[in-house]
């Protein structure tokens, strides 16, 4: 009597398959790390630091434990505190707006355009405005480069230069990606990232980096990470913290650098057979003119009146995992509902929580596993 076999499980993010195409020089690097022990600011780090540099081209990179901690820095270098605004979107990770209240300070949330999932110049004046009806001071604008892609930087810099707000650009989805040729790390005041593992450049831990190229903010930054040190950790000058990436971790991303072009080229493949195979079925990510994308997701919109968690079901037993990417926006989640919001609601975000799923994406999504996915979508949508 034959058994029915339950299909094989194709995995969300391979970071096996990368682990086994870096094959041995992980192991060589850390090994180095472990035979010289200097795993706090180890030579590993400086190196990092500087091949980060020269990636996106920011002069300054301070590495950091995490992506949140590296708001959560900024945000303490340029001391926002109680009665400041910071404009954040409604649509993201909790991390975002999170630093902002733990620094004192208050996240203001706004809409993003339905298209790319980012905020845009017309949402940041529609904050500004109710920041200032609010009675508080705009500081800030933290627009996020959701799911790979690049923000409006050219329209969110000059409205915020022209209204006097910093531009910190949390890219701790994109770091890679560029618009209009440009690397982000360069396009705004000061950019963060994060190299959770699970991110297109990801370490084996926590860690992230801040990109700057402002010399005081990078000094004060330096000072920050290391609890407020100045002339030493003894010398406290500032309110500080520890917010060290470990050696290990930068030794790991040393070489993960040196094959991201590489991966970054093969996710866009994957995204382009996606939208080929999907793009009469689904709303299929937008990427704006001049922008490129790492696809840090590949996120896709049902169409009108399906049952989401019953299509994520029928793709789960066919072993095709799926994760939503966010259920509820910010100003719908119990740590934030008491902050305030741009206008009477913020229509986009809570539609796009309704109806965006995202699909396995990584570099190393071969054509034969895309293909038993597309065609999964396909029936699931036609039951």
């Amino acid at each position: 009597m034959n058994q029915h076999m339950p299909p094989e499980p194709v995995p969300f993010i391979d970071i096996g398959a990368q682990r086994r195409r870096l094959g041995k020089a992980v192991d060589i690097a850390t090994k180095r790390v472990l035979d010289h022990c200097q795993f706090i600011s180890g030579p590993e780090v400086a190196q990092l630091e500087a091949m980060l540099s020269d990636y996106c081209g920011a002069r300054h990179v301070i590495t950091c434990a995490n992506g949140t901690d590296a708001l959560v820095m900024v945000l303490m270098a340029i001391g926002v505190g109680p009665g400041d605004a910071v404009i954040c979107p409604s649509f993201t990770f909790c991390a975002t707006a999170s630093p902002v209240a733990r620094t004192g300070g208050t996240p203001l949330f706004v809409d993003v355009d339905e298209t790319t999932f980012n905020m845009t110049r017309a949402s940041l004046e529609r904050g500004i405005a109710a920041a200032r009806k609010l009675g508080l001071k705009p500081r800030a604008v933290i627009p996020v480069d959701l799911f790979g892609q690049s923000a409006d930087h050219d329209g969110i810099g000059e409205l915020a230069r022209a209204e006097g707000l910093l531009v910190v650009d949390d890219a701790a989805q994109s770091f890679g990606a560029t618009c209009r040729g440009r690397r982000l790390g360069t396009l705004a005041d000061v950019t963060t990232t994060s190299f959770f593992p699970a991110k297109p450049l990801g370490c084996y831990g926590d860690g992230g980096a801040i990109f700057t190229d402002d010399d005081d903010l990078a000094n004060t930054l330096r000072s920050i990470r290391v609890h407020g040190q100045g002339t030493d950790k003894y010398d406290n000058i500032r309110l500080g913290m520890t917010g060290r990436l470990d050696t290990i971790q930068a030794a790991v991303l040393i070489e993960k650098l040196k094959i991201f072009d590489d991966e970054i080229a093969a996710r866009n493949e994957v995204a382009d057979r996606y939208t080929r195979g999907l793009g009469n079925d689904v709303i299929a990510p937008y990427v704006a003119s001049g922008n490129t994308s790492v696809w840090a997701q590949y996120t896709i919109r049902l169409p009108a009146g399906a049952d989401r968690d019953g299509f994520a079901a029928a793709l789960k037993a066919q072993g095709i995992p799926t994760n939503v990417y966010y259920a509820k926006s910010l100003h719908q989640q119990t740590a934030f509902r008491d902050f305030p919001i741009a206008g009477a609601g913020l229509p986009v975000s809570e539609q796009l929580s309704r109806d965006v799923i995202s699909l396995p994406m990584h570099p190393y999504l071969d054509e034969a596993t895309q293909q038993r996915i597309i065609e999964a979508v396909r029936g699931a949508l036609s039951t």
